[in-house]
């Protein structure tokens, strides 16, 4: 079932991952279940709707310790940071003409975008 933009780039800009795969109302995908950390939520079910409610009833558990899956979502260990080369690498971007032009959600991007980069 695709997932609208705004909620994969919500999703993805919080750094979350999404537990329901299927659409839980006529087609329309309503509910989420929504995770910091892969496995930590599993055995995912829709279990049909409740008296005349158009809703599936979603079934889920969660699981006291990760499972150790492989995940392509990186985290960041801030114990180790540089934290004066992070601030000069963000130092060097002309801040006042960057976001020169845009609109909010485009300033955003442009400076989520140089974020990621400085991450590296």
């Amino acid at each position: 079932m695709p997932r609208s933009s705004f909620q994969v780039e919500c999703v993805d800009d919080n750094f979350l991952l999404q537990g329901i795969e299927e659409p839980t109302r006529r087609g329309a995908m309503l509910d989420l279940i929504l995770t910091n950390k892969e496995g930590l939520v599993g055995d995912v079910k829709l279990k049909g709707s409740l008296g005349c409610s158009d809703h599936e009833m979603v079934e889920f558990r969660i699981l006291r310790a990760a499972r150790r899956v492989h995940s392509k979502l990186t985290t960041l260990d801030f114990r180790r940071v540089d934290f004066g080369l992070f601030r000069d690498l963000l130092g060097r971007i002309p801040w006042d003409k960057a976001p020169e032009g845009r609109g909010a959600q485009d300033s955003w991007l442009v400076f989520k975008g140089h974020l990621l980069q400085a991450q590296e």
